[in-house]
């Protein structure tokens, strides 16, 4: 392929990561869809019915995901989340932070970006914060820390630490067949069970569930499929255009939130390039705001005192530090590494959702202290 044709092809990459984000910024800002938003739910009101949108988004991006790697247009095994290495100490540790930092800071890295579009400044803080802290744990401070403690900690596999992989090992089947026969059984079980909540079938809801695990299986398409290059020219080797990892990615809103500060910070600097990561990030944004524009939601919000200030700066730094230890947050662990089936999603999705309740029976406690 010749340079020209690959500008040409990378720009198409991340002018299709900028119009999805803009899709899930606006499903996202009508219809509520937070994951700690759906753990609050249950905690306080045992109302599972944001949860259940989060299962059916997981169902559908997990069906898409293993439909197109069964149908031979992508691999499963060059995503960033396939690793021969199960971390599970360091997405143990990252899920718990950056689940408790969710709750401090009013929702997760993709909510976060969802309310600065709706005008929320407590989430603009919470942006610079998160992006910084999660930069220090990529490149810096906390960088040498996480490597020194946390990462030297696991299991290394003859091949990727998923659960498509390992059913192949013990069937005998091809690990794409694998993960398409577990796809079909988790994730349809997943949109089944959201689906037999009475009061689900509604069209947010259903809006929610859909449009997001839709938004997640055609960003791997367009990250794994689109800006595939057998031969790129400078290197001479297979790449993934626009990724920050070099290999196909979906969706994720901590490290590309780093990458994004990073990126204007340094705009002059023609290293710094446009990622399928960074145009998520404003896409996200970008989305929200036009449908809160339109729907006439939009309203400025600051933070109410210096409690509320020190809340959302602790939760910041916690998402920022474990979003990076984990691989990933609600979004790039939660929907686009669950829909791989990788072991170490699992296992940071899991410890988020734990980090979230330990953080709202935190607050609670205070609430109850303060009376």
């Amino acid at each position: 392929m010749e340079t020209p044709a690959l500008n040409a092809l990378t720009t198409q990459v991340l002018w299709a990561a900028f119009i999805l984000s803009m899709l899930f910024g606006a499903i996202a800002q009508r219809t509520h869809f937070c994951t700690m938003g759906a753990v609050s739910d249950i905690v306080t009101m045992g109302d599972w019915t944001r949860m259940r949108m989060w299962g059916m988004a997981i169902g559908v991006a997990m069906l898409g995901f293993f439909g197109m790697a069964a149908a031979g247009l992508i691999d499963p095994a060059k995503t960033l989340y396939a690793s021969n290495r199960f971390i599970w100490l360091s997405a143990l540790v990252g899920g718990v932070l950056f689940g408790f930092g969710m709750v401090l800071s009013s929702g997760c890295g993709s909510k976060t970006l969802v309310r600065i579009g709706g005008g929320n400044l407590k989430s603009l803080v919470v942006f610079v914060v998160m992006g910084v802290a999660a930069f220090a744990t990529l490149k810096g401070i906390t960088a040498v820390l996480r490597v020194a403690t946390v990462d030297r900690v696991g299991v290394d596999f003859s091949g990727p630490a998923a659960l498509p992989n390992w059913l192949a090992g013990m069937s005998g089947l091809q690990p794409a067949m694998a993960g398409l026969a577990l796809s079909l059984l988790i994730g349809l079980g997943l949109i089944v069970w959201a689906l037999s909540g009475p009061d689900f079938r509604r069209f947010d809801n259903l809006l929610a569930g859909l449009g997001i695990g839709a938004v997640i299986a055609a960003m791997w398409w367009v990250s794994a499929k689109l800006g595939y290059v057998p031969e790129h020219p400078e290197t001479l080797q297979e790449a993934f255009l626009a990724t920050n990892s070099g290999r196909s990615e979906a969706m994720s809103f901590v490290s590309p939130v780093a990458y994004t500060l990073d990126w204007l910070m340094f705009f002059s600097d023609k290293s710094k390039a446009l990622t399928v990561g960074i145009v998520s990030v404003f896409g996200v944004v970008a989305g929200s705001a036009v449908y809160s524009l339109l729907s006439r939601s939009f309203r400025w919000e600051g933070f109410r005192d210096a409690e509320d200030t020190a809340n959302h700066l602790a939760g910041a730094m916690l998402m920022g530090v474990g979003g990076v230890c984990a691989m990933g947050c609600t979004i790039g662990q939660g929907l686009s590494g669950i829909s791989t089936l990788s072991a170490t999603s699992i296992v940071a999705l899991m410890s988020i959702l734990a980090g979230a309740v330990a953080g709202l029976k935190y607050q609670l406690w205070r609430l109850e202290r303060s009376l």
